[in-house]
């Protein structure tokens, strides 16, 4: 069984790993996250325990739900990869219907629409950004980089995909700049320098700040910034180390002090720049960051 792809789905703060099967053409769900996410339980052992006497039950009443799953590779909660149950998408119904707990059709209505919406369908092409050599070295940290990947992310999504925004918008109570002033504002931000960790990191922040499309900025951006840290310090950040409320925090802050967020990020970067599973983990927390 091939697998080239990894994901992370978080329902509720809770992660649901899956791994893409090459052969057959599907993505296959860790059981124990899925029991996890249903119980709201993020004690490994007491998911591990509870599916054990699940499926003891499941068995003895010649329930489906064991004959579909199977037993793949998913980096354990100790770092180490380690055989776990899995289910496929079409057995994640049958698995969610049988765990007695009101939560268990609620988790089965997210976990239908999440793949359908706009966030579902723009992940879904984030994760061939891998394959797709999209932005030429010569263009990474410009605007017309940044462009691309927005374009790449949510053409067919938005008619407004990789094109610079001509309203002003606001988010929270941020006015982020205005829409007369952008253009000369994304020509300043392309001109900073890029040499050094606290240099990317500050274009990094005023390209947020200028926010530059209608929608979509933040994943757009993590992408940019990670290709301009890869060609200049070899190097990329690990999201998946970033707490979602920290960045968010961190962000807020970075309009008028970047301190914080060159604490996460430096404390999150890794040289495993060629790393499939850093990427793909880093595509789904920075979708799982705008939730």
């Amino acid at each position: 069984m091939t697998m080239s792809k990894i994901s992370i789905r978080f329902y509720k703060d809770h992660k649901v790993r899956a791994v893409w099967d090459e052969e057959h053409n599907h993505w296959w769900f860790s059981v124990l996250d899925i029991v996890g996410a249903i119980n709201e339980q993020d004690d490994h052992e007491k998911n591990r325990n509870y599916w054990k006497y699940l499926k003891a039950k499941l068995r003895k009443e010649q329930n489906e739900v064991v004959s579909v799953t199977t037993q793949l590779k998913l980096t354990a909660p100790d770092g180490k990869k380690r055989l776990t149950d899995v289910i496929s998408l079409a057995g994640v119904e049958a698995l969610a219907k049988s765990i007695r707990n009101p939560q268990a059709m609620a988790f089965l209505d997210w976990f239908k629409y999440s793949e359908n919406t706009i966030d579902g369908q723009s992940r879904k092409k984030a994760y061939t950004l891998w394959e797709s050599n999209l932005v030429a070295d010569k263009d990474v940290g410009k605007v017309k980089a940044l462009q691309q990947i927005h374009a790449y992310l949510f053409g067919g999504l938005y008619d407004f995909a990789g094109k610079i925004r001509t309203k002003t918008i606001w988010k929270d109570g941020t006015l982020f700049c205005r829409a007369e002033y952008l253009q000369e504002n994304l020509k300043t931000i392309e001109a900073m320098p890029e040499t050094t960790f606290d240099e990317i990191t500050d274009k990094y922040v005023e390209m947020n700040v200028a926010h530059p499309f209608m929608e979509g900025n933040g994943r757009s951006t993590r992408i940019w910034l990670d290709l301009i840290f890869k060609k200049r310090l070899k190097l990329c950040v690990d999201w998946s180390k970033i707490d979602k409320k920290d960045y968010l925090e961190a962000m807020r802050r970075s309009t008028t002090d970047a301190t914080s967020i060159k604490a996460l990020l430096q404390g999150a970067m890794t040289d495993k720049i060629d790393d499939r599973e850093i990427f793909m983990k880093g595509i789904d927390y920075s979708y799982y960051y705008e939730e």
